[in-house]
């Protein structure tokens, strides 16, 4: 079974410094239909204009992934990684029993667009943690790279949480599929383009939830890019 998430009927906030689209209940928007899939519990898709950002804020227990898409984020963590996630670069930080961080636009002249993704670990309690890498577009290119997993597989950065995540670059006859193993479910978040996932056909913003269904199919591509996440129960 799929079910279409589309881009306009995602909760939406502009506080002028930041946009920001919530696929999921976040913040001041809450939709007990939209709680999360799985445990996948956040994907915001943040523009933060130019000079601003997060201030220092705390988390626990969560597995935070940020993917930079325009611009770069600056970020600055109570571990003491001070770094620049441009495009390209998988950043992955484990809340654990706790961090505070802070996330800042430093361009003058240029919106940073990134999505922040939160996933539930599968264990909580554990020390916070920092990781970051970089896929060329060369590694995703009509193909799905895996860029973060439980096993840190492939290269891909270490998540400490029952899922998959992985990224893909399609446009005309690139095509991919990827098994869905039985008793797991999958969510196709598209983040630029246009691109069918199992014959629906999908707009950037637009999301699919694929429950009972034996692989994701894609196919169709529109200058796509495309996060599809393999995840548990």
């Amino acid at each position: 079974m799929l079910t279409l998430r589309k881009s306009q009927d995602r909760g939406h906030a502009n506080h002028g410094w930041l946009d920001s689209f919530h696929s999921f209940s976040f913040a001041e928007y809450h939709d007990p239909r939209h709680m999360g899939f799985g445990p996948l519990r956040v994907i915001n898709e943040d523009r933060i204009a130019p000079g601003t950002g997060f201030g220092a804020h705390g988390h626990r227990d969560m597995e935070i992934i940020s993917y930079v898409l325009q611009g770069n984020l600056a970020h600055k963590d109570s571990m003491g990684n001070v770094k620049g996630i441009p495009p390209g670069d998988v950043q992955r930080m484990s809340a654990g029993t706790g961090v505070r961080h802070s996330e800042f636009n430093h361009a003058p002249n240029e919106v940073t667009h990134f999505l922040q993704i939160w996933i539930e670990p599968n264990q909580r309690g554990i020390e916070p943690g920092y990781e970051q890498k970089t896929f060329a577009p060369e590694e995703k290119r009509g193909r799905l790279r895996l860029v973060a997993s439980p096993d840190g597989a492939q290269g891909s950065v270490l998540l400490h949480a029952d899922a998959n995540l992985y990224a893909g670059l399609f446009d005309g006859e690139e095509t991919a599929q990827l098994p869905i193993p039985s008793g797991r479910k999958a969510y196709v978040h598209l983040v630029r383009g246009e691109l069918e996932v199992n014959g629906q056909r999908l707009s950037a913003g637009d999301a699919a939830k694929l429950e009972a269904e034996a692989a994701v199919r894609l196919a169709g591509g529109r200058e796509a890019e495309v996060l599809v996440f393999e995840l548990g129960a």
